[in-house]
């Protein structure tokens, strides 16, 4: 039998500056729901989470929360004031006479003493704290509006787990795709004022909303044809059987009203990087560098080769270095030694994880154009500023809005247009993801995996950095530094694979027997046992030629591609058709198998070279 729901929204109606927010929405939390929260930004994600907390008064509708059960509620900006440390903030979620220990766990597991002061703490630190008050009482529901903001990949998946072994009812708001996978079982999506809910995980929502979107339009379609009939008959002249003419003409009305009254789905963003000149060959080459501040080792005897087309992530816990790494990569900081080479014909665009600072009273027109009429110039094309800003989901009515009405994802959009509105062969993106929904995130990746230049990523998004990036540069701590091929679930692979080989190396290892009388040294080698052999004479021609190898695949599979692009070649020539089509399988087949080669020789050789 299934358990009656322990907080229910029913029937809410909501209407900001006389545009309706919700038109019906509803939402039931049941004992250990694991519900994710999605919807375009400016849905009413963040609105409905506050409903349900009891924070926002709908203009109508219901909200029941079972008596006796306990609501937490997680904002993306908590309030701190008031209270003189961390620990104060985060045990003020404890009602009275309970044990606060919990607090003090969490804050510790998070990295935090709980004595510091919440006037001087960092965003991160501030968000660290809010989890702590909202997890350690442990209540029957949490809602959680973008729980990862701010925090690093470490924090991520520790709270990742903490919240699968929790016992409380979650509702979760999150851009992070990996997170919404691993902890959802249920979704429901928020879209145009209605809640709509899937009895699945976050893993099956896509699907599931593009076959509405699809049933919707094609219900579009079948209603206009309707109308275009019902005018035809129109146009024939109302005559004879009046009481079935006039039937149909209120029948007309209330098609054309029917289609006058509904509310379209938002269409995506259309990004476009203007692109610049080819840069040579080599971006950036790095040889031996090293940074400390007070002592402490950021970056020690770090070497790579970055070449024209690379897209490399940048990832570790927060402090590791990350940003420091990058700005001495990119020349905005000179390393203590070593030296960095950059190639030649570099436009560099840089976005900044704080966001450059823009004078809130500037219009959007304004910023886009940099106050210099109302144009931009896109890969040499100019175009209006209104056309432009319709590309990234903003209204032409927006043009001469001023910045400080924007929201944070709108925000987040116009410092994107204005990146990408740079000519460049060169992308710098320091945390590019913060504030982007979904099918923003979508398209910002197609961009950067279809950007024909080099990008430097650095993101705590496991998902986005699977979906762009080549290869992933990770802190090992101490000021160590690696480059993995591949995304960031290979090298999680990698990592395991070489922690694996060294247990089995040091399992097989012959133990060493003390000669008799003497005593045990009792100390722990310092270094674990590396592995002695090296590649093979055959491993290292493959590891050398594979790289020739798939580009001579890709340069067939292309021409083979062009050749099927020809939307006449099937009716003309359809045995040739189906030719190049079982062509085209096989070269697919002969590219995937050199890849898969290759990543397995380039992960033995970073083992064995430690």
């Amino acid at each position: 039998m299934t358990a009656p729901p322990v907080l229910t929204l029913k029937d809410l109606q909501l209407t900001f500056g006389g545009t309706p927010l919700m038109t019906g929405a509803e939402l039931q939390v049941a004992p250990g729901d694991r519900i994710g929260l999605v919807g375009r930004n400016g849905s009413g994600k963040s609105t409905l989470l506050k409903i349900a907390a009891g924070l926002v008064e709908p203009d109508a509708g219901e909200r029941f929360v079972q008596p006796g059960r306990r609501v937490a509620y997680l904002s993306q900006e908590p309030d701190l004031s008031g209270f003189a440390t961390l620990l104060e903030y985060a045990e003020s979620g404890f009602a009275p006479g309970e044990d606060p220990f919990r607090a003090r766990l969490i804050l510790n597991d998070l990295g935090l003493s709980g004595d510091e002061d919440p006037r001087q703490v960092s965003g991160g630190e501030a968000r660290r704290a809010a989890l702590a008050h909202v997890l350690a009482p442990e209540p029957d529901i949490l809602l959680l509006d973008e729980p990862t903001n701010h925090l690093d990949l470490p924090a991520i998946e520790w709270l990742e787990k903490l919240l699968a072994s929790s016992r409380s009812a979650i509702v979760l708001i999150s851009h992070d795709r990996r997170f919404l996978e691993t902890l959802t079982r249920t979704t429901v999506w928020l879209d145009r004022g209605k809640a709509r809910r899937l009895e699945k995980g976050f893993g099956a929502f896509e699907a599931w909303r593009d076959e509405i979107l699809e049933l919707e339009e094609l219900e579009r379609h079948k209603l206009n044809r309707q109308i275009a009939r019902e005018q035809q008959w129109m146009h024939g002249g109302v005559t004879g059987r009046r009481k079935r003419n006039v039937r149909r003409v209120a029948e007309l009305t209330a098609m054309r009203k029917q289609r006058a009254e509904a509310r379209h789905v938002v269409g995506n963003a259309q990004m476009e990087a203007s692109e610049a000149r080819a840069s040579g060959k080599l971006v950036i080459e790095a040889r031996g560098i090293s940074k400390s501040y007070d002592g402490r080792s950021i970056v020690n005897d770090f070497s790579v080769r970055i070449g024209r087309g690379d897209k490399i992530g940048l990832i570790g816990p927060n402090g590791a270095g990350k940003t420091t790494l990058l700005k001495m990569l990119i020349g905005e900081l000179t390393p203590d030694s070593g030296m960095v080479r950059q190639g030649s014909n570099l436009e560099t665009v840089t976005l900044d994880q704080h966001r450059e600072a823009l004078d809130p009273e500037v219009t959007l027109g304004a910023a886009l154009t940099g106050g210099r009429g109302d144009t931009v110039t896109i890969n040499g094309h100019p175009r209006h500023v209104a056309s432009y800003m319709k590309d990234f989901l903003f209204l032409p009515e927006q043009v001469r809005s001023p910045l400080k009405v924007l929201s944070g994802g709108e925000r987040a959009r116009l410092l994107l247009a204005r990146a990408f509105a740079k000519p460049s062969n060169f992308l710098v993106l320091d945390e590019p993801t913060n504030d982007l929904d979904l099918e923003t995130l979508d398209l910002l990746q197609e961009l950067i995996s279809d950007y024909k230049g080099t990008a430097l990523i650095v993101s705590h998004d496991r998902d986005f950095l699977d979906r762009t990036v080549t290869s992933v540069i990770m802190s090992e701590g101490h000021g160590g530094w690696l480059e993995y091929a591949g995304g960031y679930s290979d090298m999680l692979a990698q990592r395991h694979a070489v922690n694996d080989a060294f247990t089995e190396t040091a399992a097989s290892a012959p133990h060493t027997t003390a000669p008799s009388g003497s005593k045990s040294s009792g100390r722990t080698p310092d270094k674990k046992p590396k592995l002695k052999r090296k590649l093979s004479f055959k491993e290292k021609h493959a590891l050398d030629t594979l790289p020739d190898q798939m580009a001579a695949l890709e340069a067939e599979a292309a021409n083979v591609a062009q050749e099927l692009a020809d939307p006449q070649l099937f009716t003309r020539d359809p045995a040739r058709f189906t030719a190049k089509t079982n062509e085209l399988a096989a070269v697919q087949e002969k590219l995937d198998a050199a890849e898969e080669s290759w990543i397995e020789l380039e992960t033995l050789r970073e083992e064995l070279e430690g």
